[in-house]
């Protein structure tokens, strides 16, 4: 049975059916992979049927795409239901808050009421939010100009995650299986890439599912780090453009918002070769005090938050695919080449590894609904099981950097909610099974977590030879040295 028929079998009412001739329906659009797939599966039948006259009724009137239309219904006096993206920032100025659709020209003159601010007060914070919300316009008077004002919003999520369902489908895969299930969710063919191409695709949802865990990834262009993280889900939240500042990542003093490192999972900086922030010197404190701890104080507030940090960006490489420099940190801005701040990131992904994309790798077939799979990774994040069970399984080497520590067990644990999701106790499994999965969790968990932490450790040794150039060896209770060693 193929991934996609196990897919349906295994999750009816949750996959979707991915083509290239479904996705012309969106053409023109900029709607991330979730909302796609809510929209493919609500009028999608058993057989994988698309009725595309109800997809494009949907689109039409639930997200217009011609802002002259739209406006001048709001002019009309319309109350317009939408469900859509939209930004908020604070005007101190009017005392309200102003948000923003630009796919739709609405830039200026448009507010959330303060009976709606008082219901949800998660719309005062920074970054997008995607939901279902009610629009009207508000006539001039007096000297007052006219303005459009949200008066109802209800936050973007479809379904009621049982995650017992996910956790029992799992037992039907294979290891490998579940990995190529988790490529196809990712919206990618897993025939198309080697094993170890599928495992670098897979950890970059890492950070999804385990709380602050902060990574970087540098490769060629054109291998969908950008796309991954701008589509797979709304608790992720890349930042382009080219520059940033501590009032957009932690708090802005002026409006008194949080910035988007409160109110995603995760943030991603993009193209982070060339990125500029704001007072270098001032981020780079913040920065280190919230990567070591998750907080951080601005002035006299302090910013706490359980988001990971995710460096996302190109490198040179020769003409076998490979890094022209060793020295990863000088693709990097001066604030993180400094070897303390290297230190407190947890795991490199090797971007190089993974091929150029095409069509040929783009997924045709069912797959898991990805808006489903994301709110299932976020709901694992807090899952203290798998904590202990690295604590019951791995054996911490005597006088173990304490950073790696953490590192090594952030990871291992993301793998292991990622991987082997349905396994959260040892006592749960038959004796046999106990020293089959221990090979499994050295193989797949703890073996690559310690690989990637090995590639930080080695740049800041680069950078400071006060580092030690080695990762201590860890281990697994109960196995042999050899057995331990991929």
């Amino acid at each position: 049975m193929s991934i996609s028929e196990k897919t349906k079998e295994l999750f009816p009412e949750l996959s979707v059916m991915k083509s290239r001739k479904h996705e012309a329906l969106f053409k023109g659009r900029n709607l991330p992979a979730f909302v796609k797939d809510f929209i493919l599966r609500k009028f999608t039948d058993s057989q994988g049927v698309v009725d595309v006259d109800s997809v494009k009724n949907y689109l039409n009137t639930k997200m217009p795409s011609d802002p002259e239309l739209l406006k001048q219904r709001l002019l009309n006096g319309e109350s317009i239901n939408l469900t859509t993206r939209f930004s908020v920032n604070a005007d101190m100025a009017k005392a309200m808050v102003r948000f923003t659709m630009p796919e739709v020209n609405i830039n200026t003159d448009a507010y959330v009421s303060p009976e709606l601010l008082e219901k949800n007060k998660d719309l005062l914070s920074e970054g997008e939010h995607w939901g279902n919300i009610t629009l009207v316009y508000v006539e001039p008077e007096g000297r007052r100009k006219g303005y459009v004002l949200m008066t109802t919003y209800v936050a973007f999520n479809p379904y009621r995650i049982d995650i017992s369902y996910y956790l029992d489908a799992r037992e039907n895969f294979t290891t490998e299986e579940w990995i190529d299930f988790l490529v196809a969710t990712m919206e990618y063919n897993p025939e198309e890439f080697t094993e170890e191409q599928k495992f670098e695709f897979v950890s970059r949802l890492l950070p999804l599912v385990e709380p602050r865990l902060n990574l970087i990834e540098l490769g060629p262009k054109g291998t969908g780090k950008s796309y991954v993280f701008n589509n797979l889900s709304k608790y992720w939240w890349l930042l382009a453009g080219g520059r940033t500042s501590r009032a957009k990542l932690f708090y802005n003093k002026a409006t008194k918002q949080f910035g988007v490192l409160k109110n995603f999972d995760v943030v991603g900086i993009d193209e982070i070769t060339t990125f500029q922030f704001s007072d270098p010197d001032e981020m780079q404190s913040i920065m280190k005090s919230y990567l070591e701890a998750g907080k951080a104080a601005v002035d006299n507030v302090m910013f706490q938050s359980e988001c990971g940090l995710m460096l996302l960006g190109n490198i040179p490489l020769d003409k076998d695919l490979k890094p022209l420099n060793p020295s990863y940190a000088k693709n990097l801005p001066e604030m993180f080449r400094e070897s303390a701040t290297m230190d407190r990131f947890h795991g490199f992904i090797e971007g190089w590894k993974m091929p150029r994309l095409s069509k040929d790798h783009i997924i045709e077939g069912w797959v898991l609904n990805c808006e489903y799979f994301s709110s299932v990774l976020h709901m694992l994040r807090f899952e203290s099981d798998y904590d202990e069970m690295f604590a019951e399984l791995v054996v911490v080497p005597h006088g173990c950097d304490l950073r790696d520590k953490k590192a090594v067990q952030r990871m291992t644990t993301a793998y292991h909610k990622l991987l082997f999701p349905h396994i959260r106790s040892l006592s749960d499994l038959e004796p046999e099974q106990v020293d089959v999965f221990k090979q499994l969790y050295n193989r797949y968990c703890l073996q690559p977590a310690i690989y990637r932490r090995q590639i930080i450790r080695d740049q800041c040794h680069r950078i400071d030879k006060e580092f030690k150039p080695e990762v201590a060896a860890f281990s697994i209770v109960g196995m042999s040295e050899g057995d331990n060693l991929e």
